[in-house]
């Protein structure tokens, strides 16, 4: 189900962007359908991709975990990301009790260091509102349905602060290893609007024809 506040009225920055992409469309500058492949890609493959890595560390590596516990800048930074929008972070930990989700009702902080481009959903204006007054029916809309004995939290990030959400490790993963759990991290699993699932299992190879 596609979210509801994802059809919001655009910013005056937004409008002025869009109306400079279709001039420079109009005029053969650029391919929209290109520009759109290189924002997904930004979006939802290669900046999240560094949030992915550092919770498949903690995964697998409870010492590891305990430092970004106590100290996520120091943490991820041992991988690299670090920098701009990323200075100061804190890793909040979803656990079989309390389900963490991530949100900047002033304007759209994001840790670009570990989760690349924000969505487009994240930064509209009923997303920052709802998720903090009705999370859970925001969260529904996500596809996400949460017990009721589970507490859900809402965080609201600054201008100084970063959250990252800490996803449960799903079921029936022991035998992967800290590569393949990296590709089972979402984006939105990172920020908390998703839960993740087990991976589905492999189909078993087709018996040999017999003659």
């Amino acid at each position: 189900m596609t979210p509801a506040h994802r059809s919001v009225p655009e910013s005056d920055a937004a409008l002025r962007v869009r109306a400079l992409e279709s001039l420079l469309a109009e005029k053969g500058l650029i391919d929209p359908k290109a520009l759109d492949a290189l924002v997904d890609t930004y979006e939802t493959k290669i900046g999240p991709r560094n949030g992915a890595k550092v919770v498949a560390r903690a995964w697998v590596d409870p010492a590891y975990k305990q430092r970004l516990l106590s100290d996520a800048t120091a943490a991820i930074k041992e991988f690299g990301f670090s920098g701009l929008q990323g200075e100061d972070m804190v890793v909040l930990e979803n656990t079989d009790e309390v389900h963490n989700v991530v949100v900047c009702t002033l304007c759209s902080c994001y840790p670009w260091p570990t989760l690349g481009l924000p969505p487009v959903w994240y930064k509209s204006a009923p997303y920052r509102a709802r998720v903090v007054s009705e999370p859970r029916s925001v969260l529904q809309e996500f596809g996400t349905e949460l017990p009721e004995t589970v507490e859900v939290r809402t965080w609201d990030t600054t201008a100084e602060l970063r959250y990252l959400v800490l996803p449960q490790r799903p079921p029936g993963t022991d035998g992967l290893s800290e590569a393949q759990l990296a590709d089972l991290v979402t984006r939105d699993s990172m920020i908390g609007v998703t839960v993740l699932s087990a991976p589905n299992p492999s189909p078993k190879p087709a018996p040999a024809a017999t003659t």
